[in-house]
């Protein structure tokens, strides 16, 4: 009798074990870093124009990751930008000058990218990738420091590449 009466008790601590377990903020996927960060992708008007953050890794003549407004970074197309019409905005030489930015000053600065894609792939012997080529019609700078591309606190090597090779 005993064990019937445990039962019914059992049950309900196991049912709000799970409950509790599952309104968590902190897991992955689910933190309030991550919330804010959906919430105002969700938030971007729609419209003709693309979501471009620069990802400098050495070596590499990829330009950065682009994606349509709304859409998560998950979805982001690593591509390498073709200049014939505009050119990229840290398109400086290649060696520190004193006092001056030089090409890839611009590691992790969020644009507003117009342009469109080609349908052409390029090679990128240093990474061994065949990329997406894009031809952009102008950039418009978002922000110098948007934070986190894929999950918070993830680390930059930037003589590795990137977390996410299409």
């Amino acid at each position: 009798m005993a064990v019937v009466r445990l039962f019914p008790l059992s049950l309900v601590i196991a049912v709000l074990s799970g409950a509790l377990v599952g309104c968590t903020t902190t897991s992955v996927g689910n933190s309030a870093a991550e919330q804010a960060r959906a919430s105002a992708i969700a938030a971007e008007p729609p419209g003709n124009y693309y979501i471009g953050r620069r990802y400098v890794t050495e070596r590499t003549r990829f330009w950065g990751y682009l994606r349509k407004p709304g859409q998560p970074w998950s979805e982001a197309k690593l591509v390498v930008m073709n200049e014939a019409l505009k050119r990229v905005p840290d398109r400086l030489p290649e060696s520190p000058i004193p006092g001056n930015q030089w090409f890839t000053y611009d590691h992790n600065f969020e644009y507003r990218v117009t342009g469109r894609f080609s349908g052409e792939s390029v090679y990128d012997p240093n990474s061994n990738a065949f990329l997406p080529e894009f031809l952009p019609t102008n950039f418009e700078l978002i922000s110098e420091s948007p934070g986190w591309l894929f999950q918070p606190g993830e680390g930059y090597d930037s003589k590795q590449l990137p977390p996410k090779m299409n």
